[in-house]
């Protein structure tokens, strides 16, 4: 369970209608707690297979890489969450100023898909990460419920806190893209991806969390700075 992954289920279930926003949570939370126990044991019978290369790209200093389903899946991954995020943005900076928001023309059906399917997205590392620690399946698929259930409460508190600050959804929406970037280079390191020359490196877990900390940290200081010009200009 990551922060990461309820920012994206709290963002995505917004496109729902009001009173059926907590339910797509749970269905999308729920469908994903199941496929990613399937996704655990089909990992363990064809861990080999998810390490085979697929497409090979040899147009030296141009793109270079071979590319696994591993690294397809985080590529893909990082690629819809950035474009996620990017579209969520330039939908709040192009909203009327008197107007309400437009309603959003997904189906309840597909929001669960998308959450279910980024869920898996978000799984795989840990899945491979549980696997080097035990080979024990029912302690693996155990902590994948725990986890699951923990996130089904947390999605709702979340859903909740950004409903009522919704200022900081600019904030979750700029860490989602830190996140589609992360996933991205994840990706294309387990490809050994070279563009025009340069090899592709991941994104260090201390580099990921100094970002969050100074986005974090601008967030506050900005919405402060904008509080104090407020009453002084109140004056």
């Amino acid at each position: 369970m990551g922060f990461d992954n309820l920012l994206y289920i709290s963002i995505e279930s917004k496109r729902a209608p009001l009173e059926r926003q907590a339910e797509v949570r749970r269905w999308g939370i729920g469908i994903a707690i199941l496929l990613r126990i399937v996704l655990l044991y089909i990992v363990i019978k064809l861990i080999h297979s998810f390490h085979n290369t697929i497409v090979h790209f040899g147009f030296t200093n141009i793109i270079e890489g071979e590319f696994n389903l591993h690294s397809i899946i985080m590529i893909f991954g990082g690629i819809f969450i950035i474009y996620t995020a990017m579209k969520e943005i330039l939908h709040m900076m192009v909203l009327s100023a008197h107007g309400p928001e437009e309603q959003n023309s997904k189906s309840v059906g597909m929001i669960i898909f998308l959450i279910v399917s980024m869920n898996v997205v978000f799984s795989f590392d840990s899945i491979l990460s549980a696997m080097a620690l035990t080979e024990v399946f029912w302690v693996m698929a155990s902590a994948i419920v725990i986890g699951g259930l923990l996130m089904i409460w947390m999605a709702d508190h979340v859903a909740q806190f950004l409903e009522k600050n919704r200022m900081y959804e600019v904030l979750g929406l700029f860490i989602l893209f830190v996140v589609g970037i992360m996933l991205l280079s994840d990706g294309g390191h387990m490809a050994h991806l070279h563009l025009f020359g340069y090899a592709i490196t991941p994104m260090s877990k201390a580099t990921f969390y100094f970002i969050i900390g100074i986005l974090i940290l601008i967030d506050i200081v900005q919405s402060r700075y904008q509080k104090k010009l407020l009453m002084s200009s109140k004056r």
